[in-house]
């Protein structure tokens, strides 16, 4: 099959807001884009023929209005359509798995609730072998709703008077990055580096001409409060290795991607919390996933966190 990039499509606002973003990265990879909806009406007698058929066209005239939009955005894009009948979750998953990406909407709720990412959404994330790409339509009040749910997301992750300390130092980094270029944020495990993830980071900044942010965020071991006080610049050291250690780790990636502008953090606290305030301003958030389990879909605490409370599209990246 060709190479192409893949939107899951219904009815939605969410939904149609990953088409625009996913035919946009079509363009940018100069690759077709296919645009799919699930049916999952069965087709039985108990469910009148009249009401199937009007199910159908509807759906069908939903899939021809998203190509044609995606033309027209982007002249000279192949785009194809398809509908199928079947589980949503498995087929949206083999989809995906076929792609070069896939691109799903994702309902924002706002405030202190966060984003709401359903169960078919979910399923896809946690078992496609290929990164998807959560995406939200955008809304009047997005952005104090994103403050409200980075500072939810930060309360959980925060304890004592650092964690406070953090929290208002990120606060004010986040009113800045508003009005900050957009970028592409990466978070960064520097003891599980991953070269799909950090390809598929610097690709589409480099595609896309943007910025590439990577985030590694780290903490102090259980013992740091006694050490610290024997030996007080202990943290320096620390901070300063783990700044070291991801120079290193993106030096022949930097070489690989020369034209992408790098700009390295190195935080402390909760990876969940710094992602969702890096989130702000940015255009796309990558972070990845460790490991497939088709019988129990299973996403890890971080990736589970900023999907739901991302301000930004948020790609989820197979690390096998």
């Amino acid at each position: 099959m060709n190479r192409h990039v893949t939107v899951g499509l219904d009815d939605s606002t969410e939904s149609h807001a990953a088409a625009a973003w996913a035919a946009r990265e079509a363009a940018s990879q100069d690759v077709a884009l296919r645009v799919v909806h699930v049916e999952e009406w069965p087709i039985t007698p108990e469910i009148p023929l009249t009401l199937t058929e009007a199910l159908v066209e509807r759906y069908e005239t939903l899939l021809r209005e998203a190509a044609e939009r995606a033309r027209r955005d982007h002249p000279g894009l192949d785009v194809t359509t398809e509908m199928v009948h079947g589980r949503a979750g498995a087929e949206l998953t083999r989809a995906a798995d076929e792609a070069e990406v896939m691109a799903l909407g994702s309902r924002g709720l706002g405030g202190f609730v966060g984003f709401l990412v359903g169960s078919v959404s979910l399923a896809v994330v946690a078992t496609s072998t290929r990164p998807v790409v959560l995406v939200r339509a955008e809304r009047p009040g997005a952005e104090a709703g994103a403050t409200e749910s980075g500072a939810a997301a930060g309360g959980a992750g925060a304890a004592g008077a650092a964690g406070a300390a953090e929290q208002a130092s990120a606060g004010a980094e986040d009113a800045a990055a508003v009005g900050s270029p957009p970028d592409v944020v990466l978070g960064l495990d520097i003891a599980h580096p991953s070269d799909p993830l950090l390809d598929f980071a610097f690709g589409t900044a480099a595609r896309r001409n943007l910025p590439l942010r990577v985030v590694h965020s780290w903490s102090p071991p259980a013992s740091y409060g006694y050490a610290a006080i024997l030996d007080p610049e202990i943290g320096t050291g620390l901070g300063r290795r783990a700044a070291e250690g991801l120079t290193e780790l993106l030096r022949p990636w930097r070489s690989r991607f020369p034209e992408v502008r790098v700009v390295e953090k190195v935080v402390v606290g909760p990876a969940a919390r710094e992602l969702v305030h890096a989130s702000r301003g940015a255009e796309l958030l990558v972070v990845g996933r460790r490991g497939r389990r088709p019988a129990l879909p299973h996403l890890g605490h971080v990736a589970h966190a900023v999907i739901h409370h991302s301000s930004a599209p948020v790609a989820v990246v197979p690390l096998a």
